[in-house]
């Protein structure tokens, strides 16, 4: 048979043990290719690159 709780835990001492539980702030660093600013371990939006390689091809913008 499993440990049962000799009294029902208080709803104080739940709310204090649930109170460390909270989100954190993404992290937000530089691309270094473009110096642009994105988010940690993805791939830079502006410029397409992931650890020094090229992840998504970006065409070029076209001059008319």
């Amino acid at each position: 048979m499993p440990p049962l709780p000799k009294r029902k835990l208080s709803a104080s001492k739940q709310r204090s043990r649930a109170a460390h539980y909270k989100a954190q702030p993404m992290g937000i660093g530089e691309c270094a290719q473009c110096h642009q600013p994105k988010l940690l371990h993805r791939v830079c939006p502006s410029c397409g690159y992931y650890k020094g390689r090229e992840v998504i091809a970006h065409a070029a913008p076209e001059r008319g």
